[in-house]
């Protein structure tokens, strides 16, 4: 049986994306076949198209980490995360038993496609790392993009007090998610700005690592969020001579965090913003404005 997919045979630009007839995928040992309804466009995902994370292999292959949609053999309503070669960019994927859950039951397949990765790369590394509590001071870069407006949500349900620098623009947005104080990155500089901070999530690495070491407390986490491929070796080793703790995360799909979030999207505490829905065809536009780094929130492909 075939399938309709948006996949690509060279690595290169936008441009390299097609729709295309491809087999069905046939699931293995603990994996299900999913009829995908809607997928997550994520930052890694153009980078994988372009070449950037060779980690999967040459093309041909199919793109997309995060769906939203049905189980075929019984129809449960589910939600998770899959890799290329099999990715989400597809009518139907081929899903880990232990990498899905079940969607958030008060989430339509949009907004529910847009969690996975962003959701566990902002829930993980301050729960499961940082173990934020009440009265924690957390600093989160880069607080209005598609990882950073969640961890806000996420570190104010947990009883965080929450520090945010985004553009002056995003801040009413914010405000709205829970942000208790907010920096705009392009007037002021943070480490001029704040001190004391428990936890600093970083999205955003490079210099923004290295000054975020200012700001700790001398039993503060820098969490760097960034995944796999950039030099850390400067901020590994200043951390390190000033005795502070470093992390460096990469997000690792696991059902039980995935239910916690679905539990605190049901529970009102956590909404995903989606800023553009595009249907499975247009996936290269939503690719230009994924690469232009000017995204609040997520993007989203309707299959």
């Amino acid at each position: 049986m075939t399938m309709r997919a948006l996949t690509q045979h060279t690595f290169g630009g936008p441009e390299v994306l097609e729709i295309a007839e491809v087999d069905r995928p046939t699931p293995g040992p603990g994996e299900v076949l999913i009829r995908v309804r809607a997928a997550g466009v994520n930052p890694s995902d153009w980078k994988v198209r372009s070449g950037l994370l060779p980690r999967f292999g040459p093309p041909p292959f199919v793109l997309g980490l995060d769906f939203a949609g049905i189980r075929e053999d019984t129809g449960e309503e589910l939600y998770g995360v899959v890799y290329p070669p099999r990715g989400a960019y597809a009518e139907f994927t081929v899903a880990s038993v232990d990498r899905l859950a079940r969607k958030p039951s008060t989430a339509d397949w949009v907004h529910t496609a847009a969690l996975p990765t962003a959701g566990l790369t902002a829930y993980q590394p301050l729960v499961g790392i940082a173990k934020i509590g009440p009265g924690a001071r957390v600093l989160i870069h880069a607080a209005a993009g598609g990882v950073g407006h969640l961890a806000v949500q996420i570190a104010k349900a947990r009883g965080a007090y929450v520090i945010g620098t985004a553009r002056a623009v995003k801040h009413d947005f914010l405000r709205g998610l829970g942000a208790d104080e907010l920096i705009d990155y392009t007037t002021t500089d943070f480490t001029t700005a704040v001190r004391d901070v428990d936890v600093v999530l970083d999205p955003i690495g490079a210099e923004y690592a290295v000054r975020s070491l200012d700001v700790l407390t001398p039993d503060g986490i820098l969490l760097d969020v960034r995944g796999t491929g950039p030099d850390r070796s400067e901020v590994r080793a200043k951390a390190a001579a000033r005795g502070l703790r470093y992390e460096e995360f990469r997000m690792a799909p696991a059902t039980d965090d995935l239910d916690a979030i679905a539990r605190l999207v049901d529970d009102g505490e956590l909404r995903v913003a989606v800023e553009q829905v595009f249907p499975l065809e247009h996936a290269a536009k939503a690719h230009e404005l994924s690469e232009s780094g000017r995204v609040a929130g997520k993007m989203v492909l309707t299959v």
